[in-house]
């Protein structure tokens, strides 16, 4: 069995360290030690065989200086406790302390994919662009969202002064907290404040007459999860769609007028904006690997598609890649370990290793088109749907999906996988 740990190392590139980014890094980590990837499937323990080793060095590329796990979003928003554990500094992630892995805080400014050099903008009056080589580059930089779906922040420190505040301001008002848009993640903020702080008036309005109107869900799921968030006590205002709000004041107490296009008008002590248009983080990129929203191109094995220099060397995934289904941060962990195993197979084909031979050898991975499926936590309950199982709902689908903390210490989370 060939075997080229000793070799000159390949260099990959990761653009992205959040979940998809993380689980490419450390699968393919797990692929070049000679170990089944954490990702992948369960290995039968009776057939295990000696896998070769290469030496490949990893660089992740993220603005922030941590881990920020989003799915906990909601309830970082209503617990200044759960946000101190949200955000996990890289350097305090023992998955990444290898010394063939570093992280970088920083943003890239661009990439040329036919010379497989990424540059990256200069710092100071003084500095200079610099740049990095790659052999293997993987774009994970996901949606550009805005506060509060993810923090302003950059770094732990004043995310965390920042989250605070936020927090503090909603418990201390007497007129409550108005949250605008029914999507899932106007949902889950709303219930998850009032079910943290029952004391408090949390109304969510959405536009439409449905909650989760834009979602591809069936109509029981969007019914059910209507009836879990009145079921935790917040009030929902349908068919509202917010005309404009203004400071105002109250016996003497500053608070906010939200004004309605129907004429109805309200108090409150705080107004959070679960409604906006994301964007692919994706500026970076040549034009000719995106579609006409900035998403990138991507062939089933989750490379760039055939017309872009080097395609073959360049993968996408999670929420930035082309490709069917609901963005989730699941299929982004599930794409980082396809690209994981493609970018192992494809080394191994380029140095010519010979694999074990095994009754289920490793191959190239194909992604299927991914259906319409969700999860979503709503106080104590949670509801699913996925074809085979349909819509599931209550505290059972809330442990088996979220756990305790919203999945943050869950077995098949990143968080999880990287500790």
């Amino acid at each position: 069995m060939g075997s080229l740990a000793d070799s000159a190392p390949f260099r990959v590139l990761v653009i992205g360290g959040s979940y998809g980014g993380l689980s490419v890094a450390l699968n393919l980590q797990d692929l070049c030690r000679g170990k089944e990837p954490r990702c992948g499937p369960t290995p039968d323990k009776e057939h295990e065989v000696e896998q070769p080793q290469i030496a490949i060095d990893i660089t992740i590329v993220d603005e922030r200086d941590g881990f920020y796990h989003v799915i906990g979003g909601p309830l970082v928003l209503a617990s200044e406790t759960y946000a101190e554990k949200a955000w996990v500094k890289y350097d305090e992630i023992p998955a990444l302390r290898s010394p063939n892995i570093r992280v970088i805080q920083g943003s890239v400014k661009s990439v040329d994919t036919e010379e497989k050099v990424a540059t990256f903008p200069a710092h100071g009056p003084a500095a200079e662009e610099w740049e990095i080589q790659y052999d293997y580059l993987v774009v994970a930089a996901g949606l550009r969202r805005v506060w509060p779906v993810v923090p302003k922040s950059l770094r732990r420190k004043e995310y965390l002064l920042e989250t605070g505040d936020h927090t503090r301001d909603a418990l201390t008002g007497r007129h409550g907290v108005v949250v605008v848009g029914g999507g899932a993640v106007g949902v889950e903020i709303a219930s998850e404040l009032k079910d943290l702080h029952p004391e408090i008036k949390v109304t969510l309005v959405q536009s439409r007459d449905k909650l989760l109107s834009a979602e591809p869900l069936p109509e029981e799921f969007k019914d059910i999860a209507l009836d879990l968030v009145r079921e935790t006590g917040v009030d929902v205002l349908l068919s509202h769609r917010l005309d404009r709000t203004e400071e105002a004041r109250d016996d003497g107490v500053h608070c906010y007028k939200v004004h309605f296009t129907n004429g109805h008008t309200m108090l409150a002590d705080q107004v959070v904006m679960a409604v906006s248009k994301s964007v692919p983080s994706t500026d970076f990129l040549p034009p000719f690997t995106l579609d006409e929203e900035g998403y990138v191109l991507v062939e089933s094995t989750l490379q760039f598609v055939d017309s872009s220099p080097n395609a073959r060397s360049h993968f996408a995934i999670g929420d930035l890649a082309k490709w069917s289904g609901i963005k989730r941060c699941g299929a982004a962990m599930h794409m980082g370990y396809y690209a994981a195993n493609n970018i192992f197979m494809s080394m191994v084909e380029e140095n010519g290793i010979e694999l074990p031979d095994i009754d289920k050898p490793r191959a190239v991975l194909k992604l299927d088109e991914i259906p319409p499926m969700m999860g979503l936590a709503v106080g104590k309950k949670a509801i699913s749907y996925w074809p085979e199982a349909g819509v599931n709902s209550g505290e059972d689908v809330m442990k088996s999906f979220f756990g305790d903390d919203l999945a943050f210490s869950s077995k098949s989370s990143m968080c999880s996988c990287m500790m």
